[in-house]
Parts: C-alpha cells; sequence; structure tokens
C-alpha cells in the first residue's frame, strides 16, 4: 500500500485536515523524530483545526453579516463610552447561554453594526449559528412569505439561529402586519436564543415608535427583558476616517 493510495483514501474520508497534516509531516524532517503515537495526535489534531475552521467559513458565509468584524480590533477610544470589562464578558458569549438579548443603542455611525457583527462573529468561532437582518429587509421577507406560503418556513429558520441581529430599528415604520410579524419573531426566540437590536433612538422611545400600546408592550417584554444594554457616544466614526484620510 503506498503513500499516495493512503492519502487519497483519506480524502475519500473527507478527511481533508489529515492530509494537509500528513504533507506537513512529509515536508518537515523534525517529524520523522516523533514516535508513532505522536504523529497519529498531530494528524487527528490537523483535522479537528480543518474542520472547525470549515465550519465556521460555513456559518460566517449563511449568517450574511454587514461586516466581518474582528473581535480582536474594538475601538475602545475613551469618547465612545466603551467598558473594557463588559465587551470582554460579552465576547465570552454566556449571555447568548443564558439567552439573554442585547439592545445597542447610538447616533448614526457610532459603530453599533460593526460591534453588533463583531460579536456574532465571536458566536461563530465558537460554533453558533448567527444570522443578520436589516429590519426594513425582514418586514419585506416576512411580507412576501405571508403572499407565496412559506412563512412557517422563513420562521423555522430564523427561530434556529441562536444569534440574530437586527440592524436599523426604529427607521423603518411599522404596518399592523409588521408588528405582529416582529412579536411572533421575538417570541419563537424567547427561552432558546439571542437576539442583538441596534438602533439609533433610545430605549425608552421605543414603546411609543411601534405604536401600539399592546403590541409594544409584548414586543418590549420579550426584549428587554433580562438584557444586556449598550449606548454607544462619539461622533461619527465614518465621519473620523474620512478626516484621517
Amino acid at each position: 500500500m503506498t503513500l499516495q493510495y493512503t492519502m487519497d483514501q483519506l480524502r475519500q474520508l473527507h478527511l481533508s485536515g489529515m492530509v494537509d497534516g500528513l504533507e506537513q509531516q512529509l515536508s518537515q524532517a523534525t517529524y520523522q523524530e516523533l514516535p508513532f503515537d505522536e504523529r497519529l495526535g498531530h494528524l487527528v489534531d490537523a483535522e479537528i483545526s480543518h474542520r472547525h475552521s470549515q465550519r465556521l467559513r460555513r456559518l460566517l458565509k449563511n449568517a450574511k453579516l454587514k461586516v466581518q468584524a474582528d473581535p480582536e480590533s474594538v475601538d475602545y477610544r475613551p469618547s465612545r463610552g466603551l467598558d473594557r470589562s463588559a465587551i470582554a464578558e460579552l465576547l465570552t458569549c454566556h449571555w447568548i447561554e443564558h439567552q439573554q438579548n442585547l439592545l445597542v443603542t447610538g447616533k448614526t455611525g457610532t459603530g453599533k453594526t460593526w460591534l453588533a457583527c463583531c460579536l456574532a462573529v465571536q458566536a461563530a468561532r465558537q460554533g453558533l449559528a448567527v444570522g443578520y437582518r436589516r429590519v426594513g429587509r425582514l418586514l419585506e421577507e416576512f411580507e412576501i412569505a405571508h403572499q407565496d406560503g412559506s412563512l412557517a418556513k422563513l420562521r423555522s429558520q430564523l427561530a434556529k439561529l441562536k444569534l440574530l441581529i437586527l440592524d436599523d430599528f426604529g427607521l423603518v415604520t411599522l404596518t399592523a402586519r409588521g408588528r405582529s410579524d416582529l412579536l411572533e419573531l421575538l417570541d419563537d426566540r424567547v427561552g432558546t436564543s439571542s437576539t442583538i437590536v441596534a438602533a439609533q433612538m433610545p430605549v425608552k422611545e421605543w414603546h411609543d415608535f411601534i405604536n401600539d400600546p399592546a403590541l409594544a408592550d409584548a414586543i418590549l417584554d420579550r426584549l428587554v427583558h433580562s438584557s444586556v444594554k449598550l449606548n454607544l457616544k462619539g461622533e461619527s466614526l465614518r465621519k473620523s476616517k474620512a478626516t484621517n484620510r
């Protein structure tokens, strides 16, 4: 049995990580000095690492995040009002394990979307299914789903996400159906998953924006209860980047 045959067999078994690890061992003389069990252990580690990378790529592709934000690149300049310890705690993803929500508010350009996507990337690194939707576009998806009979499928897809970002909340006026769809979406997620809501308006104005006392109470009860709140401050980061060019 030749080495090439063995590598072909590994590929057929979809063990590409082990193939890459074996090729690395063959190219570096130091591996030849290791005992068999250690070399085998390195191959298993290579396969696990490969599968983790593949899963992360798949999760991020399916998430359709607006930006691929690196958790190691959070901007902690004092004017933003970010607490390092609070962000560090969010990056552990314990809040997702406990099905808490995160409400991120602040003026346009203060980095709400970036931070939300950053936390989604961190969650994906831990193997969690994540997703991103602008509220206006999501309501359009629901409207189409009502018409073509795919509403149950859409709701099921969204319910499976362990973390869902609802961006630009408050920019699009909610219709009666939109309020109802939003309530159903959040109700499906209570006690099973987490939602990040990013909005320019402060949380205290959300009730009036929803413009239906009963539904507003129900929606906010599902969102605000046991939630973490972040209010981003400072000037627009887009403006500061343009100035520095």
